[in-house]
C-alpha cells in the first residue's frame, strides 16, 4: 500500500491512496490544477483515480471537486448531509455521488472502505477505514477520540491521524478567544498530546506506519507534532514504535506501508 499526502493543512487537504491497483483520494481541498501536478509526478493521470472520498465540507476539503466533477466525472463518495451540501453546491454531481454512511462499507475492486463519525464542528464529518492488502485509517478534523473511531481503527497497519496544534502555542497566540476554544473543543481539531494517545493506543494493536497531518502553520510546527507523539510512544510502546511521518503544508510525501511481524508486546 502507497500512501501519498498531497497536501495538508488549513490551506487544503488531499490524500493519495493506491493498493491492489486501485488509486483513491481521499479529500480535495486543492486545485485541480494541483491535483492534476501532483498525479503526473507520481506517473499517473485523473482517469487513473477510482474514487474521491470526502470527509466533511469544508472548503479546505471540498474545493477542487467542483472542477474535478467538470472535468473528469469521478466517482464520489461521501455521507449524506455532506453529499446534500455538495448536491446544492455544485450542478450535476448527484450524477457521480454515492452514500457512504458512517458504518457503512462498500466495495470497491479489492478494496473494503467503510466510514466513521468524526466530532467536528460541521453538520457530519468522518473518517474512513480502508482494507486491502493492509488496513489503512484516515482520521483528521476531530475534536476528541471516541469509542467509534477506537474501535473502527483498531487493528490498522497504517493510519494519517491529526495533530494539529500544540496547546500552550495555541493558548498563548495570537488567535481570537472564540477561534481558540473553537479549535479546543470537542468538536475542534486534535492536539499533539491528544493524537499521542490515540497513537499508543493504535500501536498497541499492530499500526507500523503513521502520518501525522492538518498540521496548523499557526499553532504548532512538525518538530513539535513529531517529538510529542514519538515521546508518547517512547514511553508507553517502545517495542512496538511505528515509523513516523509529518505531512507537509503543500508538498508531497510518499510512504510505503508494509505489514511486518507481529509486535511482541
Amino acid at each position: 500500500m502507497r500512501i501519498t499526502t498531497l497536501a495538508s493543512g488549513s490551506a487544503g487537504n488531499c490524500t493519495l491512496l493506491s493498493d491492489c491497483g486501485t488509486n483513491i483520494l481521499i479529500d480535495a481541498g486543492i486545485s485541480m490544477k494541483r491535483i492534476r501536478e501532483a498525479l503526473c509526478q507520481l506517473g499517473l493521470l485523473p482517469q487513473d483515480i477510482s474514487a474521491v472520498l470526502i470527509t466533511h465540507e469544508h472548503g479546505d476539503h471540498t474545493k477542487g471537486i467542483r472542477t474535478m466533477t467538470k472535468q473528469f466525472a469521478l466517482p464520489v463518495f461521501a455521507p449524506r448531509t455532506v453529499a446534500n451540501h455538495l448536491h446544492w453546491s455544485i450542478q450535476g454531481i448527484d450524477e457521480i455521488m454515492t452514500i457512504i454512511d458512517p458504518g457503512t462499507n462498500i466495495e470497491l475492486d479489492r478494496l473494503e472502505i467503510s466510514s466513521f463519525a468524526t466530532p467536528h464542528d460541521t453538520p457530519q464529518s468522518v473518517g474512513y477505514r480502508i482494507n486491502g492488502d493492509i488496513s489503512f485509517g484516515f482520521c483528521t478534523d476531530l475534536g476528541h477520540v471516541t469509542d467509534e473511531i477506537l474501535s473502527a481503527l483498531e487493528g490498522v497497519n497504517a493510519a494519517v491521524l491529526e495533530a494539529n496544534h500544540d496547546v500552550d502555542m495555541l493558548k498563548s497566540g495570537h488567535y481570537p478567544l472564540y477561534l481558540k476554544r473553537r479549535i479546543l473543543s470537542d468538536n475542534g481539531h486534535l492536539s499533539n498530546e491528544a493524537c499521542g494517545e490515540l497513537a499508543v493506543h493504535l500501536a498497541k494493536r499492530g499500526l507500523e506506519s503513521l502520518i501525522l497531518a492538518h498540521i496548523s502553520d499557526e499553532n504548532n510546527t512538525h518538530g513539535k507534532a513529531k517529538r510529542a507523539v514519538a515521546a508518547r510512544l517512547e514511553t508507553e510502546c517502545a517495542d512496538c514504535m511505528p515509523a513516523l511521518y509529518t505531512a507537509p503544508k503543500a508538498s508531497l510525501l510518499t510512504v510505503d506501508a508494509k505489514r511486518s511481524a507481529p509486535c511482541s508486546a
